[in-house]
């Protein structure tokens, strides 16, 4: 194996036969060690973050694919931590799309003249482009079409993706009592066709979930929801 990337939650690997191999680690975005899955910087270590996180993943991304939605996912190791995936090409540098039930968050720093904290927002999707430096600033359609990073096609399917894979996560947690008000995900092209796919993970490090109105720690909510 080749190591080909190092991120923030998880090392990315070659194989000899073409596909990429996912070491999920315990690392978690936040600030100044509270969790927070739309920082942009590692805030905290949590013992078995990795495992939790490729747990879920690995449930989800079963259940996208036996609804016939398209996601880079080939199988999963949970005692290496480890998933192995398809290629795909990023957007650009990179995006994260990102599915919204309740201002909170980032939505609510940036809307908070008009939103009420924890209002109900109609999966309503935001797209940030993947840019540490400038802070994941907020991209239009527009934008990202006239900027060749993604046609006005493409953001169709991508926007009509982030909401349909949203949906079915937000039902399984409605199963449990659990309540998810946003959650993050990232989309690659895969194949010789280029289809627009699910890519990276769908973990509680991606997303706010809560249980009475209470927060739910990612680990927490592994545990809760498997």
């Amino acid at each position: 194996m080749k190591l080909r990337y190092t991120g923030k939650t998880k090392d990315v690997y070659e194989l000899e036969n073409g596909n990429y191999l996912l070491k999920f680690k315990d690392d978690v975005t936040g600030v100044d060690g509270v969790f927070d899955p739309g920082a942009n910087t590692v805030g905290l270590t949590m013992e078995g973050a990795g495992r939790a996180g490729l747990r879920l993943t690995k449930f989800f991304f079963e259940i996208l694919k036996e609804k016939g939605i398209p996601t880079h996912y080939i199988d999963a190791d949970i005692d290496q931590a480890t998933m192995t995936v398809r290629p795909a090409a990023v957007f650009g540098k990179g995006l994260e799309v990102i599915c919204r039930y309740r201002a909170v968050g980032s939505f609510l720093r940036r809307y908070g003249l008009y939103a009420q904290e924890g209002q109900h927002l109609d999966a309503f999707v935001e797209v940030t482009l993947k840019d540490d430096e400038r802070q994941d600033p907020p991209v239009s359609e527009d934008a990202l079409d006239m900027l060749g990073i993604l046609s006005k096609d493409e953001y169709k399917v991508l926007k009509a993706l982030t909401q349909q894979i949203g949906n079915v996560v937000k039902e399984e947690l409605a199963k449990k009592g659990i309540e998810l008000y946003d959650i993050k995900f990232e989309f690659g092209r895969v194949g010789e066709d280029k289809q627009i796919a699910l890519i990276d993970e769908i973990s509680g490090g991606n997303m706010r979930a809560f249980k009475d109105g209470e927060y739910i720690e990612p680990l927490e909510l592994e545990k809760m929801f498997l």
